[in-house]
């Protein structure tokens, strides 16, 4: 053991970069921390390791005393046998290493070490990785744990928890794996590199990479809204008139967002021209749906957008995913009006019915329920569908409603949701 000890220690300092001394420290506190109550009932003891032999040696530092000694103190006549010019009143130090300490010390030994090369990794890590916080790695799936993916990147391991997963996506052992570095977190036990493939900036830094004009800074990226998996709206604008920022990133027969859209598992993305007046951007951000008239609230910031009653499935989509999108893009509100004149009273009708049967399936207010109808979330399905978030930011919408609806969306829900 002791030969191993030492082979073991000059290995790492040569192989990891681990000083030899900062092992040697580790091991001897480990030890003295692990067998104290074994080694002896002194307050004051120390461990040594003798760095030409391999040895330990345990160490009390007593005082010297004529009669009647305590943990802390040794007889005149037995100090005399190791320190033959001892006497009374003095402190020396005394070998108490305990016979076995060769076996009990071994094991703790490797314990040390193993925890100072998880320390020393760690801090690799902190240096190697913290100026890519918010850039895409590359690594190897490693292994798969509840649920989570380990990532092989080299100098480290990422982890790529199941909510930062895109749904539906599925991953093997060896397959290669690119995710936006979110955190580098060197106190938790497990993998330090926090991963996300489903966080919106990794499409941003997609089109960083993918789009040269992005990545030079002739277009730029204003705003970003996504579901992960299913669809994200991108509003892009060009610091050069000559260049036209949507044709930059579709590039030459869809090639350049294909890339992307590739990536990301054929996630459809709308690239949307950002316009600084909000009717035409909005107006953008709602494509392909034919807006009639809208009406700009300032103060409450938000949008009232006419439009015929045959463009409202568009406006709404699938779930309101397009509204939710284009809400979260522009950052305003957004309440649609139906103008058809001759299913006006239908429509209001069939509101008011939309209402009372969302209010008595979630159980809130009819009021609560016309907040949420009046921003796309018509059944208790579109609910589940949407971002908890999202409905909670809604204005007007009070606490107890929000609790009813997080208790509502859980309840019932189809299997596998």
């Amino acid at each position: 053991m002791n030969s191993e000890l030492l082979a073991t220690l000059e290995y790492i300092e040569q192989e990891r970069g681990i000083s030899k001394e900062q092992l040697v420290a580790a091991v001897e506190k480990a030890i003295l921390s692990a067998s104290r109550k074994a080694i002896h009932p002194a307050s004051s003891l120390s461990v040594k390791l003798d760095r030409a032999t391999g040895e330990l040696q345990a160490w009390a530092k007593l005082e010297v005393v004529e009669s009647f000694p305590n943990n802390d103190q040794i007889l005149l006549s037995e100090a005399q046998k190791s320190v033959p010019d001892a006497k009374v009143g003095d402190v020396i130090d005394v070998e108490v290493t305990p016979r076995n300490f060769g076996r009990v010390a071994a094991q703790t030994a490797r314990q040390a070490i193993l925890q100072q090369l998880r320390d020393a990794e760690k801090s690799v890590v902190q240096v190697e990785f913290r100026d890519k916080e918010g850039e895409i790695l590359s690594g190897v799936v490693k292994r798969i744990h509840e649920g989570a993916i380990i990532v092989d990147l080299q100098k480290s391991e990422g982890i790529l928890a199941g909510k930062d997963k895109v749904p539906g996506e599925q991953y093997t052992i060896g397959e290669r794996i690119n995710a936006l570095l979110v955190k580098v977190d060197t106190e938790t036990s497990g993998p330090s590199l926090i991963l996300s493939r489903s966080n919106p900036n990794f499409v941003r830094k997609l089109f960083e990479r993918e789009i040269s004009e992005i990545h030079d800074g002739i277009v730029e990226i204003v705003g970003l809204a996504r579901d992960a998996g299913s669809r994200t709206k991108i509003a892009v604008k060009s610091n050069d008139p000559r260049v036209d920022p949507v044709g930059a990133c579709v590039g030459m027969r869809g090639i350049r967002v294909r890339n992307i859209t590739g990536e990301l598992g054929n996630e459809h993305v709308d690239i949307i021209r950002y316009e600084e007046d909000i009717t035409a951007y909005v107006t953008n951000a709602l494509h392909p749906a034919q807006l009639e008239a809208i009406e700009v609230d300032e103060e409450s910031h938000t949008l009232f957008i006419h439009l015929k009653n045959e463009n409202s499935p568009l406006a709404f989509g699938k779930k309101a995913q397009n509204v939710r999108l284009a809400q979260r893009l522009v950052g305003w509100a957004i309440k649609f009006i139906i103008d058809d004149a001759e299913q006006h009273e239908t429509f209001e009708e069939k509101k008011r019915q939309v209402i009372s049967s969302l209010a008595a399936a979630v159980g809130i207010s009819e009021g609560a329920a016309e907040i949420l109808v009046n921003n796309g979330y018509l059944t208790l399905d579109g609910l589940r569908a949407a971002d908890m978030n999202d409905i909670a930011a809604l204005k007007g919408l009070d606490d107890p409603s929000v609790v009813a609806i997080a208790r509502a969306r859980k309840q019932d829900a189809p299997q596998g949701e």
